[in-house]
């Protein structure tokens, strides 16, 4: 019986940033030995592809699209060429592939084929921020993108924030870019004056700027400008230290 080729969860870049402050050594290695790719946005995949191997030969290179207007059945013969004991490469537009990304569907159905699913380090935006904001870690839950229309998004921010009082979990979520000012004066609008807010901005690039305060806090910040900057936001209920004063 052949051998199986295997499916490599391969993370991409997060923003404009240089190659190698964020994509290890052995994913440059495995990008630069595989011809075939499934990838959200080919473009995309294309670049990283030509950063990481500029001597590849682009007309080589076999990329199927996989995004949320993909069926099922269309996808049935992404993984056709592992059957076949090629390998191939899951590429994210940013980050880690099937985390706030379309591509855990391939995933599982490289699993049903009993293919090996081998995931590659990288960077995630989402673990970055909960890394840096000093809260729970030990129980959080990334709850997507809040609802657009107003009343529904207050809505859901009053229950995110009763979920982390009850529960001691953090909250994390995300919003369109340029929309994430709207989102922000709701969220002070609307939750406790005591509960913490993480906003993590830009994460990796030159701008990167990640602040963690109560929601009293930042209500007197004067100005603050997140409208187009990729963004995390996470809340978490304000615990004061026995052993460090928090300020």
């Amino acid at each position: 019986m052949r051998e199986k080729g295997c499916l490599y969860i391969i993370p991409n870049t997060i923003g404009n940033v240089q190659i190698d402050s964020s994509i290890p050594v052995e994913v440059k290695h495995i990008i630069n030995k595989l011809d075939y790719f499934i990838a959200e946005n080919e473009k995309k995949a294309r670049s990283l592809i030509k950063l990481v191997s500029p001597n590849k030969l682009q007309n080589q290179i076999s990329i199927n699209v996989l995004n949320k207007y993909t069926s099922y059945n269309d996808s049935n013969a992404f993984l056709d060429v592992c059957l076949m004991g090629k390998s191939i490469g899951l590429i994210s537009d940013a980050g880690c592939p099937a985390i706030a990304d379309p591509g855990s569907s391939i995933i599982c159905k490289a699993h049903n084929l009993k293919i090996k699913v081998r995931p590659l380090v990288g960077p995630s935006s989402i673990f970055l921020a909960l890394m840096s904001s000093g809260m729970n870690g030990q129980n959080f839950s990334f709850n997507g993108y809040l609802p657009i229309e107003k009343s529904e998004r207050r809505k859901k921010i009053k229950f995110l924030e009763k979920k982390t009082l009850a529960d001691n979990q953090s909250q994390i979520f995300m919003e369109t870019p340029y929309r994430n000012n709207s989102l922000f004066k709701d969220l002070i609008n609307t939750l406790s004056g005591s509960i913490k807010l993480c906003i993590a901005t830009d994460i990796t690039l030159i701008s990167e700027n990640i602040k963690t305060k109560t929601i009293d806090q930042w209500k007197r910040i004067k100005s603050i400008d997140l409208n187009k900057r990729p963004t995390i936001f996470i809340i978490d209920r304000y615990q004061i230290s026995k052993k460090y004063k928090i300020v």
